[in-house]
């Protein structure tokens, strides 16, 4: 039996400011438990578009990172 890992997952979505340096701005963040991190992003990505009720993550996001919160305190 595997453990159940928890990772924390952050989409993003590049924006240009007023000068046009471009930015990552965090669009949504969720707290996902799974077995590996190749699960925790697929999980991640139904969640988001689920919610935000679209087809596919990246038409509110550009990009996305995921990050293994496991052993961090609460």
């Amino acid at each position: 039996m595997r453990v159940m890992l928890k990772y924390l997952v952050r989409f993003y979505k590049r924006v240009s400011d007023d000068t046009g340096h471009e930015h990552d701005v965090l669009q949504r963040q969720t707290l996902i438990c799974a077995r590996s991190e190749v699960s925790a992003l697929y999980e991640a990505k139904a969640r988001f578009c689920e919610t935000l009720q679209i087809a596919d993550w990246r038409l509110r996001a550009d990009s996305c990172e995921v990050l293994d919160v496991t052993g961090l305190a609460a």
